[in-house]
């Protein structure tokens, strides 16, 4: 097979915009000093150490997730409010638009390519150990790719995590108020899994506040929810039943 009908036939199975990664690329069969000349040729660009496009293609933070995630095995996905907009769940999502929250276990890194390149919108790594990482990610369809992010269960948690600091308590009931089309079965799930105390006692604080049904199915003998108090908001209000001080404008 010659080199441009090598080349022709990757091109044919990979979508307009994904990024390639010159490892995966290995893998396939295609050697680094191949990956050379189809540089030299014009067919693929770098963008980076290890890491090239099509020639002509518009990079897209989509087709970067794309990669990491299928061609990496890279543990990182969208989450938090990003993941809610594009759910439709996010109220105010256009003032964010420029930005995406990406979350990954801890120690994982964006490589140095990701970090240096113009995407549609910029690449904010938030690592967390909120829930375990495959756990609440479900498959969505964005710029024509297929890439994982956050379900809407998983996303307000990832919200919640970064509350004060980053996330303000009263966005995130907003967010909680729209969530009443959800599973018991499923929240019960990722609310068992839950590594943070302060996620899931400020979970079922918002969720009661917003009067959802299917709280009354929430079993929480059997959620972690810790010992002692949690200042969510100094000189808040407390919260004896989740035992969290909270803003005095939530109560």
């Amino acid at each position: 097979m010659n080199v441009g009908t090598k080349i022709n036939l990757l091109l044919q199975d990979i979508p307009p915009g994904v990024v390639l990664l010159s490892s995966w690329l290995c893998s396939k069969g295609y050697p680094y000093e191949l990956q050379q000349r189809y540089r030299k040729s014009g067919w693929l660009t770098s963008i980076g150490k290890g890491a090239m496009k099509r020639s002509g293609d518009t990079l897209t933070l989509a087709g970067a997730i794309f990669s990491l995630q299928y061609q990496g095995g890279i543990m990182i996905h969208i989450g938090g409010r990003t993941a809610m907009g594009m759910h439709g769940l996010a109220h105010y999502i256009e003032l964010y638009a420029k930005e995406s929250l990406l979350f990954a276990p801890r120690g994982v890194k964006l490589p140095v390519w990701l970090r240096n390149n113009d995407w549609d919108t910029k690449p904010i790594l938030i690592n967390t150990s909120v829930l375990p990482p495959e756990t609440g990610l479900t498959q969505f369809t964005e710029a024509g790719l297929e890439i994982k992010i956050s379900n809407p269960i998983r996303a307000i948690m990832e919200c919640l995590e970064m509350v004060p600091d980053r996330f303000s308590m009263e966005e995130a009931y907003e967010l909680m108020e729209g969530l009443s089309f959800l599973k018991p079965d499923v929240i019960q799930s990722l609310l068992e899994q839950c590594n943070s105390v302060k996620v899931t006692r400020t979970f079922l604080f918002l969720a009661k506040k917003a009067g959802h049904k299917w709280m009354d199915d929430i079993q929480t003998e059997n959620l972690k929810l810790g010992k002692g108090k949690r200042v969510i908001s100094r000189n808040g209000a407390f919260v004896s039943e989740y035992q969290i001080t909270v803003p005095k404008n939530m109560l």
